[in-house]
């Protein structure tokens, strides 16, 4: 976080806290978006702010505990920072966005939102109206998905993962249709996995909705309305893959989160991270040719290796 995006959000807390005395700490957080340790340091820079000389009735006094917090005096900062032009261009053309894109649930909500925030915005929004945005999700698609999302039905998919290079037929549970980065996703919880797993929209082969109703665990969706998991995968769950890498490779290392890069006595880098699985990290060394060395795992190491001799005998025939 920089220190202007925290500046705004310390003084937005007064006026907050100043409409909810008493508020439980942890619901204040859930409610910033931030963590409950963020909030008491937020709180404590609050209770050091003041005019010059610092003296008793001049600082922001907070009274917090373990459990709530209250604003006593306020210093006259009762309203809301407002936004800035900049900032309410941004907002409307988001929201204008939002209510176009396909599958949303409750659209009408946005579009009343839109309406309040062009109203304050002023010119802002007037500007906003140059601004050209447009998604290339398939629209078709996330009404026919979100359709079954709402009948709540289980599925059977014919789905295409790249990751895997591989057809596969399974059974899903659906919980929600997403749409990040210009797709659209489908979240479900998947019985041959027994896991939840993101199904991208236009990798959808073929599907039919069986006549049962789909029987999400409770504890699976729980874990998709956590804030941030659309994407969010636990690390532990991914294999750990070490490869060693020539100067022409290192941009791996730029391009992927990696757990450590270590420079060699002979200038190439080891470096170690996590893969989706050793399918996608095998095609990864493949592809870099003799860039990239599998150090570990073994299995990943047999797996090129195989590759590689099947590659070389294929030429020889």
């Amino acid at each position: 976080m920089t220190s202007a995006s925290r500046l705004s959000r310390v003084l937005n807390l007064v006026p907050y806290l100043l409409a909810r005395p008493g508020i439980r700490i942890d619901a204040a957080a859930a409610d910033l978006g931030i963590s409950v340790a963020e909030l008491r340091d937020d709180l404590t820079l609050l209770w050091m702010c003041g005019l010059p000389g610092y003296g008793p009735g001049d600082l922001i006094d907070i009274a917090f505990d373990d459990d709530t917090v209250t604003v006593t005096y306020d210093a006259g900062m009762t309203r809301p920072v407002r936004l800035s032009p900049d900032e309410a261009l941004a907002l409307v053309v988001a929201l204008r966005m939002l209510a176009d894109t396909p599958g949303l649930s409750d659209r009408d909500a946005v579009r009343r939102t839109l309406d309040k925030v062009a109203e304050a915005a002023g010119d802002a929004a007037a500007s906003a109206s140059q601004v050209s945005v447009a998604t290339t999700v398939d629209e078709t698609n996330v009404d026919v998905f979100s359709r079954i999302v709402v009948d709540g039905k289980a599925v059977r998919l014919t789905y295409y993962s790249a990751g895997r290079d591989k057809t596969t037929e399974r059974v899903v549970d659906p919980i929600r249709v997403v749409i990040a980065d210009d797709h659209a996703y489908l979240h479900a919880w998947c019985r041959s996995a027994e896991d939840i797993r993101r199904f991208r929209l236009d990798r959808i082969d073929a599907h039919t909705v069986l006549d049962e109703p789909a029987a999400v665990p409770p504890h699976a969706r729980d874990r998709t309305d956590a804030p941030g998991a659309v994407f969010r995968t636990e690390a532990s769950q991914l294999p750990t893959v070490v490869l060693r890498v020539s100067r022409g490779a290192r941009w791996i290392a730029e391009y992927y989160p990696c757990q450590d890069v270590r420079p060699e006595a002979d200038g190439r880098w080891l470096v170690t991270l996590r893969a989706r699985d050793l399918n996608w990290a095998k095609r990864l060394v493949l592809s870099l040719g003799t860039e990239a060395e599998a150090v570990a795992p073994d299995s990943l190491r047999e797996a090129v290796i195989d590759d590689a001799r099947t590659a070389l005998a294929a030429y020889e025939a």
